[in-house]
């Protein structure tokens, strides 16, 4: 039987790869989507693990061959994307999918699966405390970070397109609920 895919969205620095991380190490039957970018790795970064690192003369030919489920130009130059064959793959090994995935498309990957899939959008518990977050991190220049946080403001409209809303203000009890979603969705 082909597994399930379970869709996790948000603003950067909302918290989504923190609690996915958790649920990789709870007992699910989940396998991570390792998403393709034409950005740099940040230091910690491996290819094949965190993401797909491609060019972006290669990420374009695969968008052209049709080799994406989704894909987005986040940032002039700079694209994301969904490659088909790596959810395919582990499907058929009849494992659920878990995505770690931008706000379109987590949207673009539950219109193409229906209730196959169960979106969930993470949200700050406010933008004020995503700058912080984002901040906290110091990867990035303050210039990067207003961008993001310009870019989360418009993100936090597309909510209302996914299946659940959970907010990350206490991480323990965000984690639990994640939990609750998860394990409702699998046994449908």
């Amino acid at each position: 039987m082909k597994g399930k895919l379970i869709i996790f969205s948000a603003p950067s620095g909302a918290g989504k790869t923190t609690i996915v991380k958790h649920l990789l190490q709870q007992d699910f039957g989940l396998e991570f989507s390792v998403s393709a970018t034409s950005r740099q790795p940040r230091p910690t970064e491996v290819h094949g693990k965190d993401y797909y690192f491609l060019s972006e003369n290669d990420f374009r030919k695969k968008i052209k061959n049709n080799e994406f489920l989704e894909w987005e130009e986040v940032y002039s130059g700079t694209f994301y994307g969904t490659l088909k064959s790596e959810v395919e793959r582990i499907r058929q090994k009849g494992k659920n999918v878990i995505f770690d995935v931008d706000v379109v498309g987590g949207v673009n990957i539950k219109k193409y699966y229906g209730e196959e899939a169960l979106a969930v959008f993470v949200q700050p518990p406010s933008v004020e405390e995503l700058r912080k977050r984002l901040q906290n991190r110091s990867t990035e220049p303050e210039e990067k970070i207003n961008m993001r946080v310009a870019k989360a403001e418009k993100e936090l409209t597309f909510a209302k397109q996914f299946d659940m809303i959970l907010i990350n203000d206490e991480l323990t009890e965000t984690l639990k609920e994640a939990e609750k979603m998860i394990t409702g969705f699998l046994s449908q």
